[in-house]
């Protein structure tokens, strides 16, 4: 097994500043174009309608031309087929409270009809979605998130309390919320419509980011009772961090080669609702493995020497940084 000899926590800066970075493309993205809710959470009417014929011929600037002068609202369009029937289907989401009327939706397959002369519409099944309620589920999935993370910090404090608990527990949930920005701002640079798959993805990250840190911090606390306690703390952190650093590499290529598989499946069979899960999942999955080897590591050895300097001025005298500070 190839054994490495980065220094991590020399280098700690470089890192800060590269996801410090990509978060400020985010957040410009965030500014110029907003988050786009999907009518789960910000309410509004969805329209699904199956149709026979050529599906190259139904294309999404169509069928957006023809909703917005049959209703006079704008609408998102997601066009998907179902591999085992083979049958082509359009979901259209309107936003807004005022619901379609049952003859407005009879119309619109009519116009659909008329647009595309080799197709046949069938209205499938509408749905409505009150505001309200979609804000309260959406508040409900971030009290979800909150409280998980609020069990992380305590299971990690309470497992790695002989490495300094808290530190390990506070210095792992950055790390998370590192990767949980990331998973959002990949959501608004694509354009993706934030919905239940942003949850989902959000849920998964949390728990493969989170796996792949303890796996560090198990190596740090094996470390500490092997070598000697005078042992700088970046150096202990150094040392963990290579030891684990080929399997963090080939768990992640592991897992970006499966869910580019199946983001080449998805786009082949124009899956939309699959690439909103798996393009997210794939950027969180790397910034899992990136924040537990270069946030998490580094922000560790930065709280220790940092504690080290407060003992060291309030005590008058010169103590090494050992690991078990």
């Amino acid at each position: 097994m190839k054994k490495f000899n980065i220094h991590f926590s020399k280098n700690r800066k470089i890192y800060y500043c590269i996801s410090i970075g990509i978060m400020i493309i985010g957040l410009i993205f965030n500014i110029a174009f907003g988050a786009k809710l999907d009518i789960e959470f910000r309410g509004g009417t969805q329209i699904k309608y199956s149709y026979t014929g050529s599906s190259g011929a139904v294309t999404q600037q169509d069928v957006s031309k023809v909703v917005k002068d049959t209703v006079k609202r704008d609408s998102s369009i997601l066009l998907s087929k179902d591999v085992k029937t083979s049958t082509n289907s359009i979901t259209i989401e309107l936003s807004g409270s005022d619901a379609i009327t049952v003859d407005m939706q009879q119309q619109l397959a009519k116009n659909l009809g008329a647009k595309f002369s080799g197709c046949k519409f069938s209205l499938v099944e509408s749905n409505s979605i009150n505001p309200t309620m979609g804000q309260r589920f959406f508040v409900k999935c971030l009290v979800a998130v909150a409280i998980t993370v609020v069990l992380l910090v305590l299971y990690i404090s309470l497992r790695f309390r002989k490495i300094g608990g808290m530190c390990a527990g506070v210095t792992a949930i950055i790390a998370l919320v590192h990767d949980l920005i990331m998973v959002y701002f990949t959501f608004i640079i694509f354009r993706l419509p934030i919905n239940g798959n942003f949850i989902a993805v959000v849920l998964m990250i949390l728990g493969y980011s989170l796996n792949d840190t303890i796996v560090v911090y198990d190596r740090i606390r094996e470390n500490r009772g092997i070598l000697p306690s005078k042992t700088p703390v970046g150096e202990l952190v150094d040392l963990s961090i290579n030891q684990t650093l080929t399997r963090s590499i080939y768990t992640v290529l592991c897992v970006v080669m499966v869910i580019a598989c199946l983001i080449v499946a998805s786009v082949y069979f124009q899956l939309d609702s699959v690439i909103t899960l798996a393009v997210p999942m794939m950027v969180g999955v790397v910034s899992g493995c990136y924040s537990s080897v270069c946030i998490a590591g580094p922000l560790y050895v930065g709280w220790n020497e940092h504690k080290a300097k407060q003992n060291k001025a309030g005590s008058g005298s010169k103590p090494a940084v050992s690991a078990e500070e």
